[in-house]
C-alpha cells in the first residue's frame, strides 16, 4: 500500500524519533511510504534547495499517489492540517491521526465525524505502532 506520512516539519521536530519509528515500522510492514523523508533528522536541509512551490507540488503529487495517510498530529502544523483535509476531501483517502495522550487536539479533528478519519491517542511509541497496525489492517 502507498502511504503518505505527515508530521510537523517547520512547526517543531521534537517528536522526530517517533516519526522515524513510525516510518520504519510501516516500511518493515511492507508498505511504501512516499514521504519517508519527513522522518529524517535532516529533512529541512534535505529540502533546502527546493522552493516552497516545489515542495508543495511534490507533496500534492505524493498525496495523489497515496492510498491512505498516516499523520502524527501532536505538534500542531498548518501543513499537516492541509494534507489531512486534502486527503479526506479531495482524494477521499482514509486518514489516521496519531496524537500523544493528554495533548490538547483541535476540535477540527476531535469533532470531525468524517467516515474516513480515524483518531488514535497513544501513550508511547509502542502504542502508536499498534494503532498504525490496526489502521493498515482495516484497509486490507
Amino acid at each position: 500500500m502507498n502511504l503518505y506520512f505527515a508530521a510537523s516539519i517547520r512547526a517543531g521536530r521534537e517528536l522526530q524519533p517517533v516519526y522515524t519509528a513510525l516510518v520504519r515500522h510501516l516500511v518493515q510492514g511492507g508498505h511504501t511510504v512516499l514521504t519517508e523523508h519527513v522522518a529524517s533528522q535532516n529533512v529541512e536541509a534535505d529540502e533546502g534547495d527546493m522552493t516552497d512551490q516545489e515542495i508543495y507540488t511534490q507533496d500534492v503529487a505524493f498525496l495523489d499517489r497515496s492510498d491512505a495517510v498516516v499523520a502524527e498530529v501532536t505538534v500542531p502544523s498548518l501543513g499537516v492540517g492541509y494534507e489531512i483535509a486534502y486527503a479526506l476531501h479531495v482524494r477521499r483517502a482514509p486518514v489516521l491521526c496519531l496524537c500523544r495522550a493528554g495533548t490538547p487536539l483541535s476540535a477540527m479533528l476531535t469533532g470531525n465525524t468524517h467516515p474516513g478519519l480515524t483518531l488514535a491517542f497513544y501513550q508511547d511509541t509502542a502504542g502508536a505502532l499498534a494503532a498504525v497496525d490496526r489502521f493498515t489492517r482495516s484497509l486490507s
